[in-house]
Formats: structure tokens, C-alpha cells, sequence
């Protein structure tokens, strides 16, 4: 068989199973009032439809040179033969992306995967973070996150220690994500997670450092069917705050909704609603891979406060169409005001390529 009828087979596949019809399945709904729990919420919560653990930073090298990075394991129960006994039926997707933004290659190293959970090959664990495809883990040891990732032209050995305690998104960790509140998801963040660790490329391993920001989200119908996609930040801000927010984006390219999470440096968090949340694209960016249009800088105004969100470099584009099916932007991103740099952080671009349709 050839390369390319491989290759439709597998996207072939791979819709059908992201994208089965829902009434096979019983999907628990996300609403108001649970209390998240730790380290019970660290873990895997397989009754809803989708899942993730996001992981976002930027190292430093022995040499001074900064290089961003993203780890993501997502979670997926697909509604199709729920009472097929066999060990082969795809009751439960494991999917993982990995990359790393380096500046002197110009682009992203990435790599992808997705496998079935059981047989030993794949699992996310109920107790606490303990998340694998192969011989790609991560896991919660010691209070610390584990990272190790063996990709095909690099890898990453990284510890990530909290320095400070979940921040609960939303109404005590409800997040919504639209008007209607049958749209949301459970959802907390950590900030500000100390990196240690070893990045290998082309072979050469090099010791870095630096601070991370983890998002867990769970839910069973994340977007509201107005919505095509999301932009969403995570900032690590100099002063020990951080910030989270996002706005989902209607077919036309409005904000349909939004909210956030501000962090104080004294640890006070508050919640922020639609009207405290403002994207406005400054420059766009254009793939030439995939001739998609990214707004890869913002002004953003977060409350009271405003800031500009400038790029680690343009072309931070992943491309994951053999494993969740998506094209989007994620990228490391400098916090800037009055043109000095006040945080690091990432910047999330999806649904510009083509609308999402991510648990409905």
C-alpha cells in the first residue's frame, strides 16, 4: 500500500473515532458546586469524554540560550462498542504531543502519538498524574512532576516542582465556556513549576532550567456548537503572579466568550468574566506549510491590566493531523509593557485552519 492511501486510512481512522456520535455513550455532565480534590483530581477521570494534561515552559540552556517547550497527554472516550469485552476495543484514546520552540532551527521540533489505553502500551492512572503512550510518561513523584519523552529527533528528561498551589479556573475549579453552562469543564492550572532537566536534539543532550505552567481539564462537551475555536494564555508573570485566559471565537471571528484567572504575587486568585477579558490581534503570521493564518501577537487586557504578548518566533505551528486530527499554533510567548519583558508564558491558537468540534 502506498504512503498516501497509509496515510488516508489512518486519518480515516482516527476521525472516526474522535469524532463517533455521542448517544452510545452515557457522558457525565460538568456542572457547578464539585469540589476538586487533590491528589485525587491529579489523576484521570475516565467516565468523561475528553481529558487533557498540558504542559507548557520556557528553559534556559547551560549556554543562555532560551528555548520553549510543550508536553500534552489528551484523553479520550470515544462512544463506540462500550460493551465490546475485548481487550482491543478502543474504550479509552491516549493521544500525546511534544515540541520544542528553538529559535536558532527557526521551527518547531514535534512529534505526535496515539494509541489505545490497556495492553500494558498506554494508561492514565485514576490515583494521581500518571500518564504513558510507550515509552512517553508523565507522572506526579515526590510532589514533582516527571517528564520523559523520547522522540524521533529529540527527547526530554525534565523534573517540574510546584511552587505554589493549584489555582482553581472559574467558580472554584468550574470553567465555563459559554452562555449555556452545559459547555464547561473542570479545570485547574499550576504556575510557576521550577524545571530542571535535560533537553536532547539532533543527539546532543544540554542541560536547562527554567519554570513551566501545567493545565488539567476534563470534560464531556467543551465548546458550544457557535463556537470554532479558542485563544487561550498562560503567563508566568516576574513578579511570582500568573495569569490564565482565553476567548472562544464565533464563526466570524468575534469573541463568543471568555474569562480568566489572575493570580496576585501574594497568592490571592480572582476570577474574571467575559467583559474583564480582551484579545486584539497586532500581527499576523502566515504558515507556509499549511497557508493557515496566525495572529501570533496580541494586546491583551486581563482586568486592570493591559500587556503585549510577543512570540519566542513566528513559527510555532504544530501540526497534529495524524493523531487528534488538528493544525494549531502553540507557542512561547514574552510578556511585554512599556517594552520590557514583565513574564513568559504560552499562547494557544486553535480553530483557525478549520472549525473544532471538541466534545459535541
Amino acid at each position: 500500500m502506498s504512503a498516501p492511501a497509509s496515510r488516508a486510512r489512518l486519518l480515516a481512522l482516527i476521525g472516526a473515532l474522535l469524532s463517533a456520535t455521542i448517544a452510545a455513550a452515557d457522558f457525565p455532565a460538568v456542572v457547578p458546586g464539585y469540589a476538586l480534590e487533590f491528589p485525587r483530581d491529579f489523576g484521570s477521570h475516565p467516565q468523561f469524554r475528553i481529558e487533557w494534561w498540558y504542559l507548557t515552559g520556557w528553559l534556559e540552556t547551560s549556554a543562555h540560550t532560551e528555548l520553549g517547550f510543550q508536553i500534552t497527554f489528551f484523553r479520550t472516550r470515544p462512544a463506540l462498542q462500550e460493551d465490546n469485552p475485548s481487550a482491543f476495543a478502543p474504550g479509552q484514546l491516549l493521544i500525546a504531543h511534544c515540541a520544542i520552540s528553538d529559535p536558532a532551527r527557526g521551527r518547531l521540533w514535534q512529534d505526535q502519538r496515539i494509541r489505545r489505553a490497556g495492553l500494558g502500551l498506554a494508561e492514565a492512572a485514576l490515583s494521581d498524574t500518571q500518564v504513558w503512550i510507550d515509552d512517553w510518561r508523565l507522572e506526579r513523584r515526590d510532589g514533582a512532576y516527571v517528564a520523559h519523552v523520547r522522540a524521533q529527533d529529540f527527547a526530554f528528561e525534565l523534573t517540574m516542582r510546584p511552587s505554589q498551589p493549584p489555582m482553581l479556573n472559574g467558580d472554584r475549579g468550574f470553567s465555563q465556556k459559554a452562555p449555556a453552562a452545559s459547555a464547561a469543564s473542570y479545570y485547574y492550572s499550576e504556575p510557576h513549576l521550577k524545571v530542571a532537566g535535560t533537553v536532547t536534539r539532533a543527539g546532543e543532550p544540554t542541560p536547562v532550567s527554567g519554570e513551566a505552567w501545567l493545565d488539567h481539564e476534563w470534560s464531556s462537551e467543551y465548546l458550544d456548537p457557535a463556537a470554532v475555536g479558542w485563544d487561550w494564555i498562560g503567563l508566568n508573570l516576574d513578579d511570582g503572579g500568573a495569569i490564565m485566559a482565553f476567548r472562544l471565537r464565533d464563526r466570524q471571528g468575534h469573541s463568543y466568550w471568555s474569562a480568566g484567572t489572575l493570580r496576585e504575587p501574594d497568592g490571592s486568585v480572582h476570577a474574571l468574566g467575559t467583559d474583564a477579558i480582551e484579545f486584539t490581534a497586532l500581527r499576523q503570521w502566515h504558515s507556509p506549510r499549511t497557508a493557515v493564518d496566525y495572529p501570533v501577537s496580541f494586546a491583551v487586557r486581563v482586568g486592570a491590566r493591559r500587556f503585549e504578548l510577543e512570540p519566542l518566533m513566528d513559527d510555532q505551528e504544530n501540526d497534529a493531523r495524524l493523531s487528534s486530527g488538528a493544525i494549531y499554533w502553540e507557542g512561547a510567548v514574552s510578556v511585554m509593557q512599556s517594552q520590557h519583558r514583565i513574564g513568559r508564558g504560552y499562547l494557544e491558537l486553535t480553530g483557525y485552519d478549520s472549525p473544532l468540534a471538541l466534545g459535541r
